[in-house]
């Protein structure tokens, strides 16, 4: 009888091993897939018509945006100039010990630029989940679904699809010049993988909100 038992728990363990593996496989197809998708989003530039340009946030230091911030918003005026969309919507909040939200520095750098209080709307969101349901609640009365999407190519993916799934349709316009690119950029690719890969099965919501934990 230990000689049958102890078969039966060797061949218990090999299941579980050879079940492993085949799991840690998947795990890491997926990964891969999910990694090619949030590249090709970040090469993909779909300016046109629509009826808002919205802008992530990113850092600012006591109202002057950051550079990251800066190229995006540098493309948002662009979009904004050539008369791709009426009005700009800046989002973001501000850290603990802040004087200006994300959304106030980026509201001051587009009026510098030549963009009128008047079409520049400000939401703040503590993350990109908050951001875009923030921006929603403001445009989706107003029946201005249609957006352009401004944040760094790495980004793109994972802001779409929060958007998508607040009621908007988004097209991406990755930032121009932002100072994210080459080498320096694979830990944000590698960061926005994970992060779509699970957000993908736990909702975008419950992301954000594990990443304040």
């Amino acid at each position: 009888m230990g000689v049958v038992a102890g078969w039966t728990a060797w061949r218990l363990v090999r299941r579980l091993v050879r079940t492993a593996l085949l799991l840690a496989v998947l795990a890491a197809g997926y990964l891969v897939v999910t990694a090619v998708q949030v590249w090709l989003t970040s090469r993909h530039s779909d300016p046109h018509k629509a009826q808002a340009i919205v802008v992530m946030g990113a850092a600012q230091y006591n109202g002057v945006p950051s550079a990251d911030l800066q190229a995006r918003l540098a493309t948002a005026d662009q979009l904004w100039n050539e008369g791709m969309a009426p009005i700009v919507v800046v989002t973001g909040s501000k850290q603990p010990g802040d004087a200006f939200t994300e959304a106030q520095a980026s509201a001051t750098w587009l009026t510098a630029h030549g963009v009128p209080a008047t079409d520049i709307v400000q939401v703040g969101g503590r993350d990109s989940w908050a951001n875009l349901s923030d921006a929603a609640r403001v445009l989706v009365p107003e029946h201005r679904t249609q957006v352009l999407m401004v944040t760094d190519g790495f980004h793109e993916d994972r802001s779409m699809a929060i958007a998508t799934s607040v009621g908007l349709h988004p097209s991406p316009v990755p930032a121009v010049d932002s100072p994210i690119r080459g080498t320096g950029s694979i830990p944000y690719f590698a960061k926005e993988t994970v992060g779509v890969a699970v957000g993908r099965v736990i909702g975008y919501q419950r992301l954000d909100l594990f990443d304040h934990l």
